[in-house]
């Protein structure tokens, strides 16, 4: 793909190769009964809003094709949902745990380890190089996106990494250069609980840390009134012995989820195959999309639906996103950094609310298979995940995304793309909103009358051009 791509025509549906794998998309009508919407209102959506899931190769719906959809009714009779209470409605996030002196040799597992540009020698990435995503920046940007709810930091000193009983607190300094302990601390006020480590399979990280029982710990200090607890950890996770590594998991009975920032950083973004050029909104440019599926470039010229305009949400953030210029500095870098973990934090926090993955759109809810996957997924919930959420919330969907656009304002002078291309699309959102007249929660249709909907396969759009 030319460095230079212009983004000049964006696809609004899946990519070409989603037929080959058998993914087949709910249809219109199920899309809004899915968002517990009435039949007349399924010819309202806006495509060049909420755009089908790519289903690039690769992609996890590529692979997990039978992947069921939760429409809102089945959401709100699933039984190991939690309700939001009076006496549970607080969302807290937890910093990554301090480092006591007596295991201080774990700062550096949280560097990367790159190859060196000449000589094949390995190099530590030095943590003041990028600085890492900032919790109380992660946290803004959960109360914007969960407004209706409180959000808080779990207080300071909670939680602390310290020795484990095979770990002599003498040989902290040998241990930065020897072979990994077996189990490191994790400290709360009440206990410490033994946490698995072991080197990294790939060598990205000197040590990962065990994903299960860092969540078994957040769960015994989840506060009485929490609803949920995320817990960031700055270390490389890791699941099960067959795992490279892991970015995050979440318990959403117990309501309680882990997520790492390790791989998010962007100095790893070659390594890993990331496409900054292509990460969301970009990621519906149909160039790049027919170049993954390798597919001709060149098609039968189809007629543009006369609703979509430059004026659509995801043409504004395609705008805004290329407006930008290329990374460069160490504050621009930090911003992108901030921008993955806040998505990241939001969609495992949507499994602590009972939402499964999303099928039905492009959505921050859908599963992912790779890091390069990621980033080409979208930060906003689609109309059914959004529905669930303002149902549990009992937030009003335009004051949240005007929370969102004011997080998003103050998160842009980072310089990440994301923000400003996020920003773009909720001003063209609102704007919809407005046009429109009633937003989600009053169309909402009884949902006491409505049956679950079963998926099939939705029918193709022509893709759409951005003004020049």
């Amino acid at each position: 793909m030319s460095p230079a791509c212009n983004h000049t025509t964006l696809n609004l549906e899946s990519s070409t190769h989603a037929d080959d794998a058998g993914f087949h998309r709910p249809t219109s009508q199920q899309r809004a009964t899915g968002a517990g919407k009435r039949k007349q209102d399924a010819d309202g959506e806006f495509g060049g809003t909420f755009p089908a899931p790519l289903v690039l190769p690769g992609d996890d719906l590529s692979f997990d094709t039978r992947c069921p959809p939760q429409s809102l009714l089945s959401w709100v009779r699933e039984k190991e949902r939690n309700e939001v209470t009076p006496e549970r409605n607080v969302v807290y996030l937890a910093s990554s745990p301090d480092i006591k002196p007596e295991i201080n040799f774990i700062h550096a597992w949280s560097n990367p380890q790159i190859k060196g540009a000449t000589g094949g020698t390995i190099v530590s990435n030095k943590s003041t190089d990028v600085p890492s995503p900032n919790a109380k920046h992660v946290l803004e940007y959960l109360k914007a996106f969960y407004h209706g709810m409180n959000v808080k930091l779990l207080p300071a000193g909670l939680l602390h990494f310290s020795r484990w009983d095979d770990t002599d607190p003498k040989s902290s300094k040998a241990q930065a250069n020897s072979n990994i302990p077996k189990y490191i601390g994790l400290t709360t006020l009440t206990e410490t609980i033994g946490i698995r480590t072991r080197p990294s399979k790939d060598g990205v990280f000197k040590g990962q840390l065990n994903l299960d029982d860092l969540l078994d710990t957040v769960i015994s200090i989840l506060p009485d009134d929490g609803y949920a607890l995320l817990m960031l950890v700055e270390h490389d996770i890791f699941e099960d012995e067959d795992d490279d590594f892991c970015c995050g998991r979440a318990y959403g009975g117990s309501r309680v989820a882990v997520i790492s920032t390790a791989r998010y950083n962007p100095s790893l973004d070659d390594r890993q195959d990331v496409e900054r050029e292509h990460a969301w909104p970009a990621s519906h440019c149909d160039a790049y999309m027919r170049e993954c599926c390798g597919a001709p470039s060149k098609v039968k010229k189809a007629k543009l639906d006369a609703s979509f305009s430059h004026q659509t949400p995801l043409n504004a953030a395609v705008s805004a996103h290329a407006s930008l210029p290329t990374p460069q500095t160490p504050s621009h870098f930090s911003s992108l950094w901030l921008s993955r973990v806040c998505q990241t934090a939001s969609h495992e926090l949507g499994h602590c609310f009972g939402m499964d993955h999303c099928v039905y759109y492009a959505c921050v809810m859908q599963a992912t298979g790779s890091l390069a996957e990621d980033v080409r997924q979208p930060p906003y919930l689609c109309p059914v995940d959004l529905a669930k959420m303002l149902k549990a919330t009992g937030a009003n969907e335009r004051q949240r995304y005007e929370a969102l656009l004011t997080i998003c304002g103050r998160l842009e002078d980072g310089g990440a793309g994301w923000f400003r291309a996020f920003k773009a699309w909720i001003v063209g959102r609102l704007r919809e909103l407005k046009d429109g007249g009633e937003g989600l929660e009053k169309k909402t249709a009884d949902l006491s009358t409505k049956p679950a909907s079963k998926s099939k396969a939705g029918s193709k759009k022509a893709p759409i051009e951005l003004s020049p």
